[in-house]
């Protein structure tokens, strides 16, 4: 499988094929916002952010920044090689429910420790904002990057990128 040409980086911009594999943690500061529905679901200003090459950013938020009341454990997780065990939520807000929108990782695995309890979210699902940007959902329907204008690719995601 021969490696995409990635686009190239303007002035303030980072390419995700600069970003390293194994993926690299880092806090960063940035302010995150997320809503639904106009409610705000999380609001931190020193997200965690996790950069893997191919892959935007994906932003966890501490839970001391979430309001967790509007968050429901749901059966079924999934399994990062990097990261371990996901554990998901549903957002629950008063005008509904948003399924499976956001995860976390109860126990992480090696250099990830620190996103223990640290909650991602969906942003093809919730509303998503750094900086007051609204975050575009990476392709696809499984991973949960937060692409915005500092960011450029391609971003694995789409059919046939499985390999990337």
């Amino acid at each position: 499988m021969r490696r995409p040409t990635p686009l190239p980086a303007g002035p303030g911009q980072e390419s995700v094929w600069d970003y390293p594999r194994p993926p690299r943690i880092e806090v960063v500061d940035r302010h995150v916002r997320v809503e639904v529905g106009g409610l705000v679901v999380a609001d931190t200003r020193a997200p965690i952010r996790i950069l893997e090459t191919s892959h935007p950013p994906t932003y966890y938020i501490n839970p001391n920044d979430v309001e967790l009341g509007l968050l429901q454990a749901v059966p079924g997780g999934t399994y990062c090689e990097w990261k371990g065990e996901a554990a998901y939520f549903d957002v629950v807000v008063p005008d509904g429910r948003v399924e499976r929108a956001a995860w976390w990782y109860e126990e992480p695995t090696g250099d990830f420790a620190d996103l223990k309890h640290h909650l991602a979210f969906y942003p093809a699902l919730v509303a998503c904002f750094i900086d007051g940007e609204r975050v575009q959902p990476q392709p696809g329907l499984f991973y949960g990057g937060w692409i915005t204008s500092d960011v450029v690719g391609p971003f694995k995601g789409e059919p046939g990128t499985n390999f990337w």
